[in-house]
């Protein structure tokens, strides 16, 4: 089982901060988009081309119940896993602690905007512009990733560093299981 498991919308520094926790708590990580597009041999955008996202959905679903729940280190899970009940379900019961990174709408709307891999790694999910999609999904996913979270961390104005570091410290301080 994972040590730790990160949740959020993309763009708010799940698999940076995944990577400087591995560092400070002397474990792995695994990125499940990385896991998911090495299953499926393409990129996630290409995948949801060709499958569509229903089909999307259906492999995220398998990666994290059966590739990432032996995990001993720390999980970056993709943006959406929420999105599914039963996701939800394994994410409270297999993927314990679980740390929400958040970010206002219009913060992420900018990191992505800025990032030169959204297109291709980040695809709009109802076939346009995934820029145009962000503050209603963030809206929508709100609920969902706080039923699966133990604790918060708005990642709008602190450094990854200082994300991890207090991830750290509640990790140690604070978080019973």
């Amino acid at each position: 089982m994972p040590l730790i498991t990160l949740i959020g919308y993309r763009g708010c520094g799940k698999s940076t901060v995944a990577a400087l926790l591995a560092e400070r708590l002397g474990c792995g990580w695994e990125d499940a988009d990385v896991v998911l597009e090495a299953a499926v041999g393409c990129s996630i955008a290409e995948f949801i081309g060709m499958r569509g996202e229903a089909a999307f959905r259906d492999t995220e679903a398998a990666v994290l119940a059966s590739t990432l729940v032996a995990f001993d280190g720390v999980v970056a899970t993709g943006g959406g896993v929420v999105l599914r009940p039963e996701n939800r379900r394994v994410l409270r019961e297999a993927f314990r602690p679980v740390v929400w990174l958040s970010a206002p709408a219009a913060v992420v709307r900018q990191r992505l905007a800025a990032d030169p891999t959204t297109a291709a790694r980040r695809p709009g999910l109802s076939g346009g512009d995934p820029l145009d999609e962000v503050a209603a999904a963030v809206v929508e996913r709100e609920p969902l990733y706080r039923e699966c979270a133990d604790h918060i961390v708005d990642t709008a104005t602190a450094a990854p560093v200082t994300v991890a570091a207090g991830v750290v410290a509640w990790l140690r301080e604070v978080w019973r299981p």
